[in-house]
């Protein structure tokens, strides 16, 4: 069994720790089995790849690595700051709420 992420796909985040502490960007894609993100423009690595149909030219690559869903922060839409999360069930759905302002997050 794995735990569920409180992050999804599109929201912004910030970096706590690590190499790249304090940047900023947006969640590409969520591996919940893993407890990881991708964040676009951050942890990004060389790749040298041979040739192939997918890259017929082949060559130095670089793209975005799995970050540990722990080391991210969601930041606020409404008060634009990192913020933990809670749940609250409104009118039978369950939203995300901000810790800091109080406001609902999509």
């Amino acid at each position: 069994m794995y735990s569920k992420l409180n992050l999804k796909k599109g929201d912004t985040v910030v970096v706590l720790s690590g190499k790249d502490k304090g940047k900023q960007g947006e969640v590409i894609q969520a591996l919940p089995k893993k407890n990881q993100l991708i964040v676009k423009d951050v942890n990004k690595v060389k790749r040298h790849t041979k040739p192939s149909l997918k890259a017929p030219q082949g060559g130095i690559i670089q793209k975005e690595m799995p970050l540990d869903a722990c080391k991210l922060m969601l930041i606020c839409p409404a008060c634009n700051k990192p913020t933990r999360i809670a749940h609250k069930i409104i009118d039978g759905k369950n939203l995300r709420v901000c810790k800091k302002c109080g406001e609902s997050i999509q």
